[in-house]
């Protein structure tokens, strides 16, 4: 990456949307602009776990400024993720479709462990180079995330359903504050996050961090009331909570450094991290600056590391699912063949894998279901995909690859949203021919075969004499172009008089 190259992330929290702007100078990130609107999308859900239209049009609202901000920005440059809100929205795609046009960028639902994995990253990229073991903290809007690492490597994650929004909504509705409902309220969140003491024991890090609104804003409060800069200690955490009680209501606390937008809020966010300080038995929690924004933009430019991160993920699980290597690298090569005759014969021109990663790797994962039943192990294997939490890879990612192994075989109504994307569909189709031709578990002739791409309507022609040397892949292609019928790509299969004449 040339120094001087900008960067975005856009991170759409469930309390705040945050745009950072970063320039990449001599292997270090330097900020250029920050943008923060409130937009409380957390406390627009509604009982039914939708998103309100209110709420729905506040994020787009927003969207349509950072766009602005962003034009002209390459694609590669610029990250957009949701996190606990819109991992919860049962209308979630409703929102993210129109947020996608607005914003001109694709915006990606990361998971729970994902978010967390680059919270570390942006923590400890800005925390001075060292060994010590380190617990980081992230008290959201709706969720919480616990990290264990070393350095720059994050050894073991957590991601809880429990933010200062959701808890403040749920034990603080009208802003009273009372003996009670402050104890409810961090015996709750102490039960949601209990396994937590179970993997996050004292003993297992030298020093904790909190990142991101909640631990910055109280460790602010703390600093202009006689506490250290950036610390946030157990006996000053309950020194706050009788400042709640004092007040007896968030809209009559009176607090020097507690920002308005924070006021809402605060009793949610105090009470989650009083219970985080006593399940792990944390005496004082220090401020770090980086958080998951800062991971978006350290991802972007360790590019081939967060390659790197999602092949090791690729075989983690095929190693956890007993895949055949010999099979699966078979099929990744059939299909990557495939693809590329086609974007050649469309007179593509940039290099494959910049567009072929998805095949590739649900090529390898073809066969993951089969360790739970042979006859249905595509079903098996999308449901695996599709509800796995796993390093590397956003949850719109893990529903794409989904989506190719369910495909990759049957009937394609199954997957017809996914069909409405041209990409995809390509995919699929070489997908679905790869696991065809090494149906007998032996490599295919590929140098008689010849996939074409004109425009979306595709053609597979195989060289004189090859329906009578394969009859069985032959039947099964006069099958497939059935099923193509039935979408808007029409699909060919026919002997052609050479393959050579392209």
């Amino acid at each position: 990456m040339l120094d001087g190259t900008l960067l975005a992330a856009v991170d759409l929290g469930s309390n705040s949307f945050r745009l950072e702007i970063g320039r990449y100078a001599a292997g270090h990130i330097e900020r250029v602009q920050y943008f923060k609107e409130m937009v409380r999308q957390g406390a627009g859900l509604d009982e039914q776990g939708l998103l309100t239209p209110e709420a729905m049009q506040r994020g787009w609202d927003c969207l349509a400024r950072f766009a602005e901000r962003l034009a002209g920005f390459p694609a590669a440059h610029v990250r957009a993720v949701a996190t606990q809100t819109l991992r919860e929205a049962r209308n979630s795609d409703v929102f993210i479709q129109r947020a996608n046009q607005i914003l001109g960028y694709p915006i990606s639902i990361i998971s729970g462990p994902e978010e967390a994995r680059l919270i570390y990253q942006g923590a400890a990229h800005s925390l001075p180079p060292s060994d010590e073991r380190r617990l980081v903290v992230d008290i959201g809007g709706r969720s919480t995330e616990l990290i264990l690492g070393q350095r720059y490597t994050s050894q073991r994650v957590a991601s809880f359903p429990v933010g200062s929004v959701a808890w403040s909504m749920r034990y603080f509705p009208q802003g009273e504050f009372s003996k009670s409902a402050l104890k409810t309220a961090q015996i709750a969140a102490q039960a949601v996050m209990e396994e937590a003491a179970h993997h996050f024991v004292p003993g297992s890090w030298d020093c904790a961090y909190g990142t991101s609104g909640t631990a910055n804003a109280i460790a602010d409060v703390l600093a202009l009331h006689g506490g250290e800069p950036d610390v946030v200690t157990r006996e000053q955490l309950y020194w706050l909570c009788d400042q709640l009680l004092a007040a007896g209501n968030a809209s009559q606390l009176r607090l020097e450094g507690l920002k308005e937008e924070r006021r809402a809020v605060i009793g949610g966010g105090v009470t989650v991290l009083c219970a985080v300080f006593d399940l792990l038995q944390i005496n004082e929690l220090r401020i770090a600056s980086g958080a998951l924004r800062q991971g978006l933009l350290r991802d972007m430019v360790q590019h081939e590391e967060f390659s790197d991160i999602r092949h090791r993920t690729i075989a983690t699980l095929k190693e956890r699912y007993q895949v055949d290597r010999t099979q699966a690298g078979r099929v990744q090569r059939t299909a990557a063949t495939l693809f590329e005759q086609a974007r050649r014969y469309a007179g593509a021109t940039e290099p494959a894998q910049l567009q072929s990663s998805m095949l590739d790797w649900a090529s390898q994962l073809h066969e993951i279901g089969c360790l739970i039943s042979h006859t249905d192990h595509h079903h098996h294997g999308a449901y695996v995909l599709g509800h796995s939490d796993v390093p590397g890879f956003t949850q719109t990612e893990l529903s794409h690859l989904a989506a190719l192994v369910l495909a990759q075989r049957g009937k394609l109504r199954k997957v017809e949203p996914f069909l409405e994307d041209p990409q995809f569909a390509l995919e699929l189709l070489c997908l679905r021919l790869a696991t065809l031709l090494c149906h007998a578990r032996r490599d295919p002739a590929l140098d008689q075969i010849c996939l074409r791409d004109k425009t979306e309507k595709w053609s597979l022609k195989v060289s004189p004499g090859w329906v009578e040397q394969f009859p069985q892949s032959a039947y099964l292609l006069e099958e497939e172009v059935l099923a193509w019928l039935k979408t808007p790509y029409p699909f060919q299969f026919k002997q052609a008089l050479s393959i050579a004449a392209k």
